[in-house]
């Protein structure tokens, strides 16, 4: 049920690809769980399509009870959705943007998130994790405005939010990308509509060249390993995306 991105002396990365699978009408998402000896955290938990089947199966592999951090790279509905759920069935805290700290709450009942939501401050933070840690690096429109990816030193898995999407269905996010050609395709819409601009994504590769990089795993489509992982950072920086695109042609007033 679970696809195995790391596991090694007590520390543990799991990838769910399939649980927004809902007839095709929901866009396919990853969440994900960091386990270190007895401390676990959720990144991107998803909407409440997916809540049923992850909590049932995060209970495999480590105690939902015991989860001790909600990780969200922004606020979007398939981030985040099923926060109210979250809230009630665990005692976990929520890190999510100072941006989005007060608009979080909208997705639960009155009073389920005082108390337990820390806003990330926009140069990021080191979130305590067991023995180790997770750092929330930024990411900022790529594509929200305030937006984190989350780092792991352990196992140099980059969690990317939605930076590396490759469109497809959960089948196509169970097989690692080794090379990136056949795959631009699949990634290259996404990136130039929802991406801000080139401008950000060729700060973000500077900062990201600076990390050991195994893995690029996005929320969208499959994990980004080995060689793909060079070819995506040389790739990225030459995508014009977003307002880099826009003309007047796209605001006039509908015929």
């Amino acid at each position: 049920m679970a696809i195995e991105l790391f596991n090694q002396d007590g520390h543990v990365c799991l990838m769910f690809a399939h649980l927004s699978d809902e007839g095709g009408e929901a866009v396919q998402a990853n969440q994900f769980l960091v386990i270190d000896g007895q401390q676990g955290a959720i990144i991107d938990p998803g909407g409440n399509v997916a809540y049923n089947e992850l909590l049932l199966t995060i209970g495999r592999y480590f105690q939902p009870s015991k989860l001790t951090e909600i990780l969200a790279s922004h606020a979007d509905p398939d981030i985040i959705a099923s926060l109210d759920r979250w809230m009630t069935s665990t005692q976990a805290t929520l890190y999510i943007s100072t941006l989005w700290e007060r608009f979080a709450p909208h997705f639960c009942k009155p009073g389920k998130t005082a108390g337990r939501i820390i806003g990330i401050p926009d140069p990021g933070m080191r979130i305590p994790l067991g023995r180790s840690e997770l750092v929330a690096i930024p990411a900022h429109f790529m594509h929200a405005e305030g937006n984190f990816q989350f780092w792991d030193p352990v196992s140099r898995i980059l969690f990317s939010g939605d930076l590396g999407v490759s469109l497809g269905t959960s089948a196509d996010a169970a097989k690692p990308i080794t090379s990136l050609a056949p795959y631009l395709p699949r990634m290259e819409g996404f990136h130039r509509r929802y991406m801000v601009c080139n401008k950000v994504l060729r700060l973000w590769a500077n900062m990201a060249r600076t990390l050991p990089i195994h893995m690029i795993v996005p929320q969208h489509g499959a994990p980004i390993a080995g060689a793909a992982v060079q070819e995506f950072l040389d790739w990225i920086v030459t995508v014009n995306c977003g307002v880099d695109n826009m003309t007047q042609a796209n605001y006039t007033i509908p015929a």
